[in-house]
């Protein structure tokens, strides 16, 4: 068997490494001339975690990110909501870890090179479209360096190219434009004292205006320092999808001022804003779900299948138990057409479920309900939303999600049930 992936992001490159350890030959195609650690923060859940360090990942991780050790909601006026450990202090058997997702792509990308060689990724090379003829899939790239074509041939193809995906789109031409949410996302990182146990990570607001902020670096850490990854989100008027580059650099005029009141002597949000060298925008996007990924021996993966809002931290988690899952069909099933039916029929549903639930705000809904219950702040959070209230909300994105603690000791592959890695 041979796969092409299309795609050299965090969920192709975990394929790739999944697949060739089970002995599957790979070759990786990616659109960029040169793969470069771009991107700031990104959360990896313990269900995430525990397929990387089964890849043996887990130095890398711990060396460079930070094990997440608590999650905290707090209202628009820095009162608290809900706090609940996360990872290992939660009693997963898998760490919690948020790192830099460029250090976490070059890594894979190390790997991929050391394991499968060099000559298995393919840089500067667009996927355009592809024919299946057979029991083959004739995949054609465009050569960025003098825009020749290249026919590759394969016995599955995979389209793990992101939220633009090129082979999303070739199977889906037209209908499928991306879903704007009314918000804005402005990300960061800043270098600063860290907060809390300097490996906490918090949220604070409403869906109108949060502020989402986590340490990323375990060398600063060490150092006394913390280097923050955040996000401002606020809600903007006109409610239409900006056409201009959605990861372009912006002043901090253009979004700051809303948070100028929001100190509050554990964090200075407004001092971490001014302190960024670079703030980079993004429209708050996904795609409504597809019926299907799969056709015949093409299917979809990660954020070119189900692209989610980045709410409960899922986005790369789920890409790479796409990875994982997609792995396993294709090793235990007798033919690859059943076996690319089983994974679509396993996570087709369980990724729709989360992207409609991360339209609902996800476990972040706490801070809707403080806000449409207490505008005003409260006294006891339990006046306004009992602790039953909040402990279900929590758990049952968990279950939704596939990280919750009961479920993900009990499968060995997170969030797969009935396999095992």
């Amino acid at each position: 068997m041979k796969v092409v992936i299309a795609g050299a992001g965090i969920g192709g490159l975990t394929l790739a490494l999944m697949l060739h350890e089970r002995g599957i030959a790979v070759e990786v195609y990616e659109a960029v001339n040169e793969i470069k650690p771009l991107g700031v923060g990104i959360n990896l859940l313990p269900h995430a975690s525990q397929q990387l360090c089964q890849l043996g990942l887990e130095a890398c991780l711990a060396e460079r990110g930070i094990e997440t050790s608590s999650l905290s909601y707090f209202n628009k006026l820095g009162q608290k909501i809900w706090q609940e450990p996360r990872g290992r202090a939660a009693g997963y058997d898998s760490p919690q870890y948020s790192i830099h997702r460029g250090e976490l792509q070059m890594s894979l990308l190390q790997n991929v090179m050391d394991r499968l060689g060099a000559d298995h990724i393919h840089q500067g090379h667009a996927f355009t479209s592809f024919e299946q003829v057979a029991d083959k899939v004739i995949s054609t790239f465009t050569r960025q360096s003098d825009k020749a074509a290249v026919l590759v041939e394969s016995d599955l193809l995979v389209g793990a190219d992101g939220i633009h995906s090129a082979v999303r789109r070739f199977l889906y031409p037209q209908g499928d434009q991306p879903r704007f949410s009314g918000r804005m996302l402005w990300r960061a990182t800043t270098e600063a004292e860290p907060y809390m146990d300097g490996r906490s990570m918090f949220m604070a607001g409403h869906q109108d205006q949060k502020f989402v902020a986590y340490p990323i670096s375990e060398p600063l850490r060490t150092q006394g320092r913390s280097l923050i990854n955040w996000i401002a989100e606020l809600r903007v008027p006109g409610g239409e999808l900006p056409t201009s580059d959605w990861n372009r650099k912006v002043d901090k005029s253009t979004f700051s001022k809303p948070f100028d009141s929001w100190k509050w002597g554990w964090i200075d949000i407004p001092g971490l804003i001014e302190a960024a060298e670079v703030v980079y925008e993004f429209p708050l996007v996904d795609r409504d779900p597809l019926p299907r990924w799969t056709f015949e021996r093409v299917t979809l993966m990660g954020d070119a299948a189900h692209p989610m809002y980045p709410i409960g931290s899922n986005g790369s988690a789920q890409a790479i138990l796409d990875a994982r899952y997609l792995t396993d069909c294709l090793t235990n099933e007798a033919t690859i057409l059943y076996a690319l039916r089983e994974y679509e029929a396993e996570r087709l549903p369980r990724t729709t479920g989360i992207v409609l639930r991360n339209r609902m705000n996800g476990p972040e809904q706490v801070m809707q309900l403080a806000e449409e219950r207490a505008p005003q702040g409260f006294a006891d959070v339990t006046d306004v939303i009992p602790r039953s209230e909040l402990e279900a909300i929590s758990l049952r994105y968990k279950r939704l999600a596939g990280f919750d603690k009961d479920a993900l000791r009990g499968t060995g592959v997170a969030g797969v049930a009935g396999k095992t890695a």
